[in-house]
């Protein structure tokens, strides 16, 4: 894709330096075009050289061509990052005094903007005001976040980091096929107490999950998400996002009753969450010590099959989709065993993924299989959680017709 990444005077705009290598690692081609300012905090070599692209801030260079307008025409999608308070003032003007500006203007691409600087220039009514017209346009505003200023200060208006810009930029090019459609999503992982102190759990990080409700949420369904302790950084996403509910669950029992709350309403539910087969026939109220027999040997017994307990009730034209974690000897088993699960469980589609010490679990890629009617594998797909979440959406939409 064609993309244009605008950088203005601001001290985040070394950050950006990171984000077009992120785009070009992606196969993107991508133009850099700074303000005069920008280039004060890092110089027009340093753009040509990361971007592989000539660099200008004049509507006078290039005048054949009419650069100024072929930017913006040619543009799959417009960054801005950083975008001060300046420049976001003039976006909503209208103003093209510059490169930048006529780009804009003469663009019809999605644009994000990610506004970087002081806290009290965030807050102030005249940003507001120029935000919410933006938005109102449909530019994407992604961030501030918050954090650590410069300067010593702290609060709303620190850039988002260069990963994120790029996941949600590149999100606002995926399809919306979703639009209309309402989904549950469970994530992260089940605990089961055995006392105050203890519990009985599983290494999921619930990033596969939460990737698949921001997907979802991007593709423009309106989705609940029930988040089994999920840490804050990897929900990021999904409470920024206005069309994700999240609900909080701890043990199998409570995830059970939230999914089927969600599922009454919903079009498609996702089992993701890793949940406690069993749990401890007994809890003890205070911590059991070494000397307690019950230490030794811990009685189990068999939580509900939540995912089977939702296929075997679902309502016509709902889709069910399981999700399976294996250690198999190898693929042929690995398959063996989904093919298995879905039958067993009744379900729509099961995702299956190999998990180890070092694969799937609290790490940043996955590979999965789907499989469908009769056991096919319908799809497959391997990479970043994000990349794969959007995989198993296609799969999920194709099954639904």
């Amino acid at each position: 894709m064609n993309i244009v990444v605008g950088v203005t005077g601001g001290i985040a705009a070394y950050k950006t330096v990171h984000l077009v290598r992120l785009l070009i690692k992606a196969g993107h081609e991508v133009t850099v075009v700074p303000t005069e300012d920008a280039l004060r905090f890092v110089g027009l070599p340093t753009w040509e050289s990361i971007s592989r692209n000539p660099v200008t801030t004049s509507v006078h260079d290039d005048v054949a061509k009419v650069r100024h307008v072929a930017l913006g025409q040619a543009a799959d999608l417009v960054i801005v990052a950083p975008a001060t308070a300046n420049t976001i003032a003039k976006m909503a003007a209208g103003l093209a005094d510059d490169l930048l500006g006529t780009t804009l203007l003469a663009t019809t691409a999605p644009v994000a903007i990610a506004p970087a600087m002081h806290t009290e220039m965030w807050r102030h009514p005249a940003t507001s005001a120029n935000i919410e017209t933006l938005r109102a346009r449909g530019v994407a505003i992604l961030g501030p976040a918050d954090g650590e200023l410069t300067g010593g200060d702290a609060g709303p208006g620190r850039m988002l980091e260069p990963e994120q810009i790029l996941t949600a930029a590149l999100g606002l090019l995926r399809p919306r096929d979703l639009v209309g459609v309402r989904v549950a999503v469970s994530a992260g992982g089940t605990r089961e107490p055995l006392d105050p102190v203890r519990f009985l759990g599983n290494r999921s990080s619930g990033r596969q999950g939460t990737a698949l409700a921001v997907a979802a949420a991007e593709r423009g369904a309106d989705v609940t998400l029930v988040a089994a302790h999920i840490e804050a950084e990897v929900l990021t996403d999904a409470v920024r996002h206005p069309s994700i509910r999240i609900v909080h669950a701890g043990t199998a029992a409570e995830l059970g009753e939230a999914m089927r709350d969600a599922a009454e309403e919903a079009d498609v539910v996702m089992m993701a969450a890793a949940v406690a087969d069993y749990r401890p026939a007994e809890v003890a109220d205070s911590k059991l010590t070494k000397e307690s027999e019950r230490l030794q040997s811990i009685p189990l017994v068999e939580n509900d099959d939540v995912v089977a307990g939702l296929a075997a009730s679902r309502r016509p034209g709902q889709t069910i989709v399981a999700f399976a974690a294996e250690t198999p000897r190898d693929e042929a088993e690995l398959l063996e065993r989904a093919r298995r699960k879905r039958e067993r469980k009744g379900v729509d589609l099961l995702v299956v993924n190999e998990v180890g010490w070092q694969r799937g679990f609290e790490a940043g890629e996955n590979a999965v299989q789907v499989i469908g009617t009769g056991g096919a594998v319908i799809a497959s797909a391997s990479g970043a959680k994000r990349e794969v979440a959007d995989a198993i959406w296609d799969a999920v939409i194709a099954e639904r017709g």
